[in-house]
């Protein structure tokens, strides 16, 4: 029993390690990685690495086939377009929700952290996996208070696809970013439910449309690529 406990520690280490890689854009769209490679960065047996690409797997990052090994997950147009209809579905109810039932704190607290998340954004300098890190704090803060905790788990899951797809650098804008995200926590916390809603499902297909402009050159990809890939030489 401790075996396996410490099996499945060593898993969600690996995982985490390989996620926050993802995130940070050391392992890009289409990167063929390998299995044993990791497993000797990390000092660790084949087993716990095993685990945690399945895990990445199932989460839709990475994807792998029979005698090519594992590569992060080419998306293409329609897949990105099915996950943001999920987001859009998910945090519309999020946003209806809070609205509700947050707190007179909570409310506050949430427009500080969404004018944080919009200097960030409006700063140059700033590091691209701090920026995502925040705007997916900001995310599940308001599904947090919605009470649902269903919700709240079916965010957290969606979210893990789509900010690996935004860690794209963003393309540079004539007017620079705008703060997008105080005003959609402006209308969540003092307009009404349906107000909320709305202005969630169109903050979301904005970043739907920002997301598809980052990714153009992979969905070309994927057409040239998509069923195959070479193995690494040091090994699936």
């Amino acid at each position: 029993m401790a075996m396996k406990d410490d099996q499945s520690s060593l898993a969600g280490e690996a995982y985490v390690v390989l996620r926050e890689r993802l995130l940070r854009g050391e392992l890009p769209i289409g990167k063929v990685i390998s299995r044993r490679k990791i497993a000797k960065e990390l000092g660790m047996s084949m087993l716990p690495i095993m685990e945690a690409f399945l895990r990445l797997e199932l989460e839709g990052l990475l994807e792998s086939r029979a005698r090519a090994g594992t590569r992060v997950r080419i998306p293409t147009e329609q897949d990105v377009r099915g996950q943001y209809i999920m987001r859009q579905a998910l945090e519309a109810e999020s946003a209806r929700l809070c609205a509700q039932v947050a707190t007179k704190r909570e409310r506050l607290e949430l427009q500080k952290f969404a004018t944080r998340v919009d200097m960030l954004s409006a700063d140059a300098e700033t590091n691209r996996f701090v920026y995502l890190s925040v705007h997916e704090k900001l995310h599940r803060r308001i599904a947090e208070c919605t009470r649902c905790q269903a919700l709240l788990e079916a965010i957290e899951k969606n979210h893990v696809l789509a900010t690996t797809w935004l860690c794209k650098a963003r393309p540079a804008t004539v007017d620079g970013p705008r703060p997008a995200h105080r005003a959609l926590i402006d209308v969540i916390v003092n307009g009404s439910p349906s107000a909320a809603a709305e202005a969630m499902r169109a903050h979301i297909e904005s970043a739907l449309e920002k997301t598809l402009q980052r990714l153009e050159p992979y969905f070309r990809l994927h057409e040239t690529r998509g069923t195959a890939y070479q193995r690494v030489a040091a090994g699936r």
